[in-house]
């Protein structure tokens, strides 16, 4: 097939099935962050099969946990179909890569999620599963981008490399984020998310002395939450104010600063309401939304800002997106 060929698809259904395939992933951290939530992680002590059966009687918390298997059942299933129609639709290699590499993560992330129960959900298991289901999300978001008719009409401008541009910023705050959510499911897979009961003080003091792991944890997430506020801010003021004709930047930049206030009204919630489950899955699906959000504004900076060494730092690397 040739690459006119294979080039046509991209920016039209192949785009659309690439935003299902997110929505669908997006749905899927939701139901296993009702899994936790709802400590209904051990209702079904076998796996793959729940009981021996496909299809158990759904009641009590085996609704939440083979509800997450069906969902990721059906998730591993439109990844597969996404990445054989990027290999034979896709003109780009990277992006046919992209693909391959979403059906691997996919896979790590059904047997890791099979370990954790046969385990008996050991912290490290499980909190590397939703690792892995957020490292997920952010490479089918990034596949939706690419393949979004905006890609191809892009036209790139000049940026400096001095003062950290935009590009690298963004990508910078795009891993503090994931970093911060790798604390927050350590936190609830440990049993530290009330080892502060109180909000926005910690058991009763701003600064309290340390006496427990999990307390320590709590409070390297509650710290992170600041770190990624700054960094979400500063990320935006930048966004808007040195490239305002950049409308392609405005909207996730936009919905990162909603989404981060949000997480803290969650999180401060979520504490308050000693972990009611409603408050704790938003909590986590903000998290996710946050992430998608601070992707699609990396890809589309790095495609929109070549990034070339000013005067003053003449050894300074380009940074460029492949088309």
């Amino acid at each position: 097939m040739s690459v006119q060929a294979r080039s046509i698809t991209s920016g039209g259904w192949l785009h659309r099935y690439a935003q299902l395939c997110g929505v669908a992933t997006f749905v899927l951290i939701i139901a296993g962050g009702l899994v936790t939530s709802t400590g209904s992680g051990l209702s079904v002590p076998d796996w793959p099969l729940s009981y021996g059966m496909l299809m158990p009687p759904m009641v009590g918390g085996i609704f939440y946990e083979h509800g997450h298997r069906m969902i990721a059942g059906t998730v591993g299933f439109m990844t597969a179909i996404l990445a054989i129609w990027l290999w034979r639709r896709e003109a780009r290699p990277w992006v046919r890569k992209l693909g391959l590499l979403a059906v691997a993560t996919v896979a790590v992330q059904a047997l890791l999620g099979g370990i954790t129960v046969l385990w008996l959900l050991p912290p490290i298991v499980s909190t590397s599963h939703l690792a892995t289901a957020m490292a997920f999300f952010a490479i089918i978001t990034g596949i939706a981008v690419v393949t979004g008719p905006s890609w191809h009409r892009t036209r790139q401008r000049i940026a400096t490399a001095g003062r950290l541009p935009l590009p690298r910023f963004a990508l910078g705050t795009t891993i503090a984020v994931y970093v911060q959510i790798l604390l927050g499911a350590a936190m609830r897979h440990t049993g530290a998310g009330l080892a502060c009961p109180d909000f926005p003080l910690c058991n009763g003091a701003l600064l309290p002395h340390i006496t427990s792991g999990r307390l320590a944890l709590h409070l390297a997430h509650r710290g992170g939450a600041v770190v990624v506020t700054i960094l979400v801010l500063m990320l935006v003021e930048r966004a808007w104010a040195r490239h305002p004709e950049i409308a392609a930047l405005r909207r996730p930049a936009l919905a990162a600063i909603v989404l981060v206030g949000l997480q803290i009204i969650l999180g401060a919630l979520s504490v308050l309401s000693r972990l009611a489950v409603p408050l704790t899955t938003a909590h986590v699906g903000g998290g996710a939304l946050l992430l998608c959000a601070l992707v699609i504004l990396t890809l589309r900076s790095y495609r929109s800002l070549e990034v070339r060494p000013s005067a003053a730092e003449p050894s300074a690397a380009t940074s460029v997106v492949p088309a």
